[in-house]
C-alpha cells in the first residue's frame, strides 16, 4: 500500500508517548510549534476533564527535521506526560517491590474485560492506559506533519460539531471556519451551542456523558486519489478505516452515507454538467457523493462525519462485576471527560491527513517536496511546472 507509514507507543500515565513517521519527503518546512498548536487545539474542547489544563501538550522533535526542514529520515516525537510523576510507582518500568492493588472492575464500553481476558492477566491497568484516548494525542502530532505537507498542495482541512446528544446544530450553507476555532464545542452555530453546553453540563450533574457527531471537510483534494482496482487501495475504504480506529468512535459516512439509503438513485448521485469554469469542461450542483467515487478522489471537498460514543467511564459508574470475587461492583472510575466530541473532531482531521498525505505521495511519490510538488503540477498540467 501507501509510503507513508506511523507507529505510536505510549500509555496514558507513563513518561510519555512517542510516534515515529516513515516515508516523508525531505524539504519539509516543520516546527515543533507547528505541531504543538495542533496538539492545543484537541485539548481545548468543552466537557473535557482537569488533565487537559494538567498537560498542555507540547511535542518534541527528537530526529528527521534539520534546520527546519525534513531530512527524509523517519521522524520521531515525544510528547511528555506531566502527570508521570504523580504515577511513577504505580507505572513503575522496574519492580520496586511495593504493593499495587490491582483493578479488577471492568468498565463497560472499554478494553478492560476482552483485554484482560486477551492478554490472560488479573489486573485491568496494563489495559486501560494503552486503549485510553490519551494515545490520540500522539495521532494528532503524526497528523499535524501530514497536514504541514498536505498544505503545499493548497488541501485544508477542517472540522466541526454537528451533534451532542440529540441537540443537532442548525448550520448555514456555507461554515464560518473561524467562529468555529473560536467555538469551545467547535460548532459552527451560536445559537445551538449554548443548549449543547447546558446539555452536557447537565450530563455532568448527573454523573453521566454524552456524544454526537463531527463532521470533518477537506478542500483542495486534486482527482484521482485512491483506486478502484483493490479493496484496499479505495480512498473511501482507507478514510472510514482511520476515523473508525479513533476511540469512541462507532460509526463513519461519507458525503449523504446512511442518508442516501432511504432515496432514490435520481437523488442520490451527483449530477455532471457543462461548465466554462475551472480546470474541467465540467462541474456538479451537488457533492452527495462527499468527494469520492468508485475509491477515488472526485474533487470535491472530501466529507466525513463519525458518530462517536458517549464516554464510558461515568461519574455514577455502571454495574459490572469484581474479576477477583465474581461478585456485582460498581466498574472502576478514574478522572473521565463528560463530552469529547469537539477534540475527536481534532482527531479525525489528524487520520484524515495522514491518509491523505499518504494517498499523495503514492500518487506523486518523490523523495524531496521539490519532486513532489514537480510531478504534483505536471499531472494537473499547470503553466511553468
Amino acid at each position: 500500500m501507501g509510503k507513508l507509514r506511523f507507529l505510536t507507543a505510549g500509555e496514558s500515565h507513563g513518561k510519555g508517548l512517542v510516534a515515529i513517521i516513515e516515508g516523508m519527503v525531505a524539504g519539509l518546512p516543520l516546527s515543533e510549534d507547528f505541531i504543538s498548536y495542533h496538539l492545543k487545539r484537541r485539548q481545548t474542547g468543552y466537557g473535557r476533564s482537569s488533565r487537559m489544563k494538567i498537560e498542555q501538550d507540547i511535542a518534541e522533535i527528537v530526529s528527521g527535521v534539520r534546520l527546519g526542514f525534513t531530512i527524509g529520515s523517519p521522524i520521531s516525537l515525544v510528547i511528555r506526560n506531566r502527570v508521570w510523576e504523580e504515577w511513577r510507582e504505580t507505572m513503575s518500568i522496574a519492580p520496586h517491590g511495593k504493593q499495587i492493588e490491582p483493578l479488577t472492575m471492568p468498565r463497560p464500553g472499554h478494553a478492560d474485560l476482552a483485554g484482560v481476558i486477551k492478554y490472560d492477566i488479573d489486573d485491568i491497568r496494563p489495559i486501560l492506559e494503552r486503549a485510553s484516548a490519551r494515545e490520540t494525542a500522539a495521532r494528532v502530532a503524526v497528523g499535524a506533519v501530514a497536514r504541514r505537507f498536505l498544505e503545499q498542495f493548497g488541501v485544508v482541512i477542517h472540522s466541526h460539531t454537528v451533534s451532542i446528544g440529540e441537540l443537532q446544530a442548525v448550520l448555514d450553507i456555507e461554515i464560518d471556519w473561524q467562529q468555529v476555532e473560536k467555538s469551545p464545542l467547535r460548532c459552527a452555530s451560536t445559537k445551538c451551542e449554548k443548549a449543547m453546553v447546558a446539555a452536557i453540563d447537565r450530563a455532568k450533574a448527573e454523573g453521566d456523558t454524552l456524544g454526537g457527531v463531527f463532521e470533518i471537510v477537506v478542500d483542495g483534494v486534486p482527482v484521482g486519489l485512491g483506486s478502484h482496482v483493490h479493496w484496499d487501495n479505495r480512498l473511501d475504504g482507507r478514510i472510514a478505516q482511520a476515523v473508525m480506529s479513533i476511540q469512541a468512535v462507532k460509526g463513519v459516512e461519507i458525503g449523504g452515507g446512511f442518508a442516501m439509503a432511504a432515496t432514490k438513485g435520481s437523488q442520490a448521485h451527483d449530477i455532471i454538467e457543462p461548465s466554462t469554469e475551472g480546470p474541467f469542461s465540467w462541474h456538479r450542483v451537488t457533492n452527495r457523493a462527499g468527494g469520492i467515487e468508485g475509491g477515488m478522489s472526485n474533487g470535491q471537498p472530501i466529507i466525513v462525519r463519525a458518530a462517536v460514543k458517549p464516554v464510558a467511564t461515568l461519574g455514577k459508574p455502571s454495574p459490572s462485576v469484581d474479576l477477583r470475587t465474581g461478585k456485582v461492583a460498581k466498574a472502576h472510575y478514574e478522572r473521565s471527560d463528560i463530552c469529547v466530541v469537539p477534540d475527536a473532531g481534532i482527531v479525525g482531521e489528524a487520520m484524515v491527513a495522514i491518509v491523505l498525505a499518504d494517498v499523495m505521495l503514492e500518487k506523486f511519490g518523490g523523495d524531496h517536496l521539490r519532486e513532489t510538488l514537480t510531478n504534483y503540477r505536471a499531472y494537473l498540467d499547470v503553466p511553468g511546472s
